[in-house]
């Protein structure tokens, strides 16, 4: 297989806007970095989507923001919700936490009204969802049971974790994933991959979609050992 380009390798980054101290300012700036950098998308916390949307219109990088973030216990009509005005705001991409104290308690029917909820509504708008496991929290029975959940109902991507728990994701958590999902539900690593080397790993697992914070020094990398085409 060919080495992938610097523009590949872009197009797998969520750029990841999340933290709690982030200001408007850096809100801003991390949106125009995501713009330089051409990256997938965005994922901004959910009162700067409007700003997001703004600042990334007429690019190809998308405004995406969470949904039941971070813990997933939100009531669904909540979240759908919060997936409603964030597609209201511009948002055309949602990263979803499950309830997972659900899961834990083997509320498999609620788990999966949870997630349905939020993808039927999201794709009648012509958006797409990923659905956060917080793998940290659960054992893989739970992981393929969840992995089989998104294949039936049609959520777009299968999302390790949060990346504000214990763990994030491990290749261990991202082969399961990708062996245990549809082909047309694609695998996010969240939390953990902070390096060229890390990401050109979990490309090769399948992995399609990376969230990070760490985007520019691993592009830059990137450009330095593969050269800038």
């Amino acid at each position: 297989m060919p080495n992938p380009t610097i523009a590949d390798l872009a197009r797998m980054f969520d750029h990841s806007l999340l933290q709690p101290h982030l200001t408007d300012a850096d809100l801003v700036a991390g949106c125009l970095l995501a713009r330089e950098l051409a990256v997938a998308s965005v994922c901004i916390k959910p009162y700067g989507v409007k700003l997001a949307a703004k600042l990334l219109a007429g690019t190809t990088v998308q405004a995406s923001t969470v949904i039941g973030f971070p813990h997933g216990g939100h009531l669904t009509p909540v979240k759908v919700f919060e997936a409603e005005r964030a597609m209201d705001d511009g948002a055309t991409e949602l990263d979803m936490v499950v309830n997972v104290g659900k899961i834990l308690s083997g509320e498999w029917n609620f788990v999966a009204h949870d997630v349905a909820a939020v993808v039927t509504a999201a794709h009648a708008r012509g958006a797409k969802v990923k659905v956060i496991f917080e793998n940290a929290y659960l054992k893989d029975e739970h992981k393929r049971v969840l992995c089989q959940i998104c294949g039936e109902v049609r959520a777009d991507w299968v999302k390790t974790s949060t990346g504000y728990a214990e763990t994030g994701a491990t290749v261990e958590d991202l082969k399961l994933m990708r062996e245990c999902s549809p082909a047309w539900v694609q695998v996010k690593a969240a939390g953990g991959v902070r390096t060229f080397e890390k990401l050109m790993e979990v490309r090769a697992i399948g992995v399609t979609r990376v969230g990070a914070t760490a985007t520019k020094a691993i592009l830059d990398d990137a450009k330095a050992k593969l050269g800038a085409g």
